[in-house]
């Protein structure tokens, strides 16, 4: 996927998102795409996952933080 960073990488599936809810792509294009978003939300997804663990191992280090505060 090249470097890429998260804000860009969610960005980017968000543009992906709108072009195939138009649905005026070809059916090629459209799979294409697909495919390209499917790659960016695995991204994402263990992005995320690193984030929280790093958290945990704060809070786990610290001892001080409470982790409910960074949940939405």
């Amino acid at each position: 996927m090249g470097k890429i960073g998260f804000e860009e990488a969610l960005k980017r599936l968000e543009e992906i998102a709108g072009i195939l809810e138009k649905g005026d792509t070809s059916l090629d294009e459209a799979l294409r795409l697909f495919e390209e978003g499917m790659k960016l939300s695995a991204f994402c997804q263990k992005k995320l996952t690193e984030v929280e663990n790093k958290i945990k191992l704060i809070v786990q280090k610290e001892g001080e933080i409470n982790l409910e505060e960074f949940k939405s």
